[in-house]
């Protein structure tokens, strides 16, 4: 499986599951089809005409997606998005719709409590789609 994430803040990188990689230019995305692809905000827009392909594309819902998804997973708090917080003072990661996973399971729409995180949620919810897209399904894809 190969999964990446591309403009990755530093402080994030402790929390990356298992496998991912941190891409830092997009010349790093070209080349090859990804499993799974997550692009922070900047990452998107930083991004700008290259070609990439992916099974999966983990994008905020207000960007617009490149071609060369497969499936695309939007992130952010409209109620349109696939995943979103359900509440701000208390967090809580809401999925919104069934979410395949690389390894061909899926999410279902459920709710996960939040622990406290390492920034505002809203700005991890790339990251918060990437562990809980990847992370085994028996552990809680949040837990740091």
């Amino acid at each position: 499986m190969e999964g990446a994430i591309f403009d990755c803040p530093a402080q994030w990188q402790e929390h990356l599951p298992p496998g991912v990689l941190g891409a830092e230019s997009p010349a790093g995305l070209t080349g090859r089809t990804w499993d799974l692809l997550a692009l922070t905000r900047r990452g998107r827009a930083a991004l700008g005409r290259a070609e990439i392909f992916c099974r999966i594309l983990l994008i905020p819902g207000d960007a617009p997606p490149p071609l060369g998804a497969e499936t695309v997973i939007t992130c952010g708090l409209s109620p349109r998005d696939s995943l979103t917080l359900s509440s701000l003072t208390e967090p809580v990661l809401c999925v919104q719709r069934s979410l395949p996973r690389p390894d061909g399971a899926v999410i279902e729409p459920q709710e996960f409590p939040l622990p406290s995180l390492p920034g505002p949620p809203e700005e991890l919810l790339p990251l918060l789609g990437l562990r809980l897209l990847l992370m085994p399904l028996e552990e809680s894809p949040v837990l740091w």
